[in-house]
């Protein structure tokens, strides 16, 4: 199933909370991927909280990003889910 994500609002905790395009909210965890590549620079909370809409996706300004179709599968549905304090908001304009 592909679903293109409309929204994305970072946590504090290296959590993403993304709204997709068919309107469901869903918390993808960043956290084991920052041992690895170019997630390793999203770290410095100040670079992951620059997180972005990318067309169907989110992206970094280290150029970073994370196909879609990862975000939805290993996401959990927010409604039962305690995320960590956003720390801003970022979709499409």
């Amino acid at each position: 199933m592909y679903l293109a994500v409309k929204k994305v609002l970072p946590t504090s905790d290296y959590q993403l909370i993304l709204t997709f395009a068919n309107g469901e909210v869903r918390l993808f965890d960043m956290k084991p991927y920052l041992g690895t590549g170019i997630f390793q620079e999203l770290k410095n909370i100040a670079l992951f909280n620059k997180v972005r809409i990318s067309f169907d996706s989110v992206e970094w300004d280290n150029e970073a990003d994370m196909d879609p179709e990862i975000l939805y599968r290993d996401s959990k549905p927010l409604d039962n889910q305690i995320a960590s304090e956003p720390t801003g908001e970022y979709e499409l304009p």
